[in-house]
Formats: structure tokens, sequence, C-alpha cells
């Protein structure tokens, strides 16, 4: 089966084919639901084009994005961490097609297969420090850097330079109004930044765009690319052995001593009631 997911890319063969061959690969039209607040998700999806947003919901109705996903992504991901109800949804902002697996296979591949769970943990925490970050910008940074920063984040998404988004979809992305998009987008668009038509933004100028935004895009953005850029630390250690036991790395050549940890007690004990003896 074709894919085009970073996740997966990153993967072993053996994993990422542990998880492709329980995958069906599905199109999802602008709007789909992958998951609603409180409820966990009978699929998760490993996003191969589109983009989906990750939004919180107020009880008068109001929304704002608070994450992002392509296809460097697994949306679900959040839900595998623990019992908490997560208060989020996600749907569909820019067509997209994935790879849907059913959530309890995914998350019994998060149990059971160390690379797995490590990789998704890294995805999960450059999420959660992309929100904090994010949570910074909505309170600090005007509307026009805000846009500027979110326009080229869904461009590192799409590697495309024409984006088919709403006025309604990007008041809600920043939380405005939207004749307050209208009026930011005009401004880029007369500094020739961007071509602003009703459903479509095209980037004109992307080095002058990167300028207008605020930091927080490089902050992200550095975050974005490093991610499964690191390899990953598989333990060589299980069972009771694991927490008993403490990897010494020696000078004298290449050896490694391996030694329990409770041997390193006696020892260190011996050694101290050595240090005693001379003394005396």
């Amino acid at each position: 089966m074709k894919h085009n997911n970073l996740f997966l890319e990153s993967l072993s063969r053996e994993s990422r084919d542990s998880l492709v061959r329980l995958c069906a690969e599905v199109d999802l039209p602008l709007r789909k639901s992958l998951y609603e607040p409180g409820i966990v998700p009978q699929y998760a999806y490993f996003m191969t084009s589109g983009i989906a947003s990750v939004v919180a919901m107020m009880e008068n109705g109001g929304m704002a994005e608070v994450g992002l996903i392509g296809r460097e992504g697994v949306v679900g991901s959040f839900h595998l961490l623990g019992p908490a109800k997560v208060s989020t949804s996600c749907f569909i902002q820019l067509e997209a097609t994935a790879l849907r697996i059913r959530f309890a296979d995914l998350l019994n591949s998060f149990r059971t297969n160390e690379e797995v769970r490590e990789r998704l943990l890294e995805f999960v925490q450059e999420q959660a420090v992309s929100l904090s970050q994010l949570a910074g910008c909505n309170r600090l940074h005007d509307n026009e850097e805000r846009l500027a920063r979110w326009l080229l984040t869904a461009q590192d998404r799409t590697n495309t330079d024409t984006l088919h988004f709403t006025q309604e979809f990007l008041a809600m992305m920043l939380g405005a109004r939207r004749t307050t998009v209208t009026l930011i987008a005009g401004v880029l668009q007369r500094q020739g930044l961007i071509k602003y038509q009703r459903g479509r933004v095209k980037i004109l100028d992307r080095a002058e765009l990167e300028a207008a935004s605020c930091d927080c895009y490089q902050i992200t953005k550095e975050l974005y690319a490093s991610l499964y850029r690191h390899p990953v630390q598989m333990g060589e250690m299980n069972g009771d052995a694991a927490g008993e036991e403490a990897v010494v790395a020696g000078q004298s050549g290449s050896k490694k001593l391996v030694v329990s940890g409770k041997s390193l007690a006696r020892r260190g004990a011996g050694a101290k009631k050595g240090s005693t003896n001379s003394k005396g």
C-alpha cells in the first residue's frame, strides 16, 4: 500500500508494515469530522495530504484552532496517552487523504511496539510544545502577524502556494471576526505578499511574509523540521533486570562494564568502609 506520511516513513520497514497492513486508504472531504470532544475515536488517521485542524470550542459556540496536522502526523494520537478526556475536536479544513486505522489497533501497537510508541510520543510532544507557543502567540501578537504565521505554517504542510480557505475558516483560526480577516488580508495584499480572493489565498512573496510574521513561526517551524530526525533509543533491557542494572562506560579501551544496581551499592559501601579503615 502506498503512503506519504512522514510518521510512517520514520519507522523501520517491519514496524511500518505492521501498521500499514491494518490501514485503509480514505478520502477526507472538507469539514469531515475525525473526532469529537470527550469521545475516544473509532479510528485514527495517518494523514497523507491536506490539513486537519484541531480546535477548542467554547460554550457560546466560539472556537479557535489550537493545532494543525498535515502529512507529518497522526490524528488521534493524544487519545493514546491515557484516560483523560480530550476536550478538542478535529476536522478537515483542506481536502485530504489518509490511511485510516482502527484506534484499538493503533493503541495495541503503541503498547507493544517500542519504536512506534517512541515516534508517537515524539509527535505528541511536538504538538504540545507548538500549542504552548501558540497560546502565547494568540495572546501577545497582533492579527496581521498571526495570519502571516498561519499561512506560512499551512504552506509548509501542503507544499503549495495556493491555499483554499474560506473567510469563515480564517476567522476561526485567528479567533477573530470576518471583517477583521478582510482588513488584515487586505493589508498583506497591498504589500504584495499575498493575493486574496474569496475562498483562496495565494502566497506571492514568502520571504516578506516570513518577515511580517511573528517569531512564533520560526520556533514552530524548527519543531516541525526536527520531527523524526533523531534515532529512536531502543531499550536493551527488559523485565526486572531493567530496574536493577546500570551501564557504566569505562575508559579502558571500548569495553563496557555492566553491573547491577545492588552491586554498585555494595561496592560503594565497601569503598566507604575501606576509606574509614585507612584513616585509622
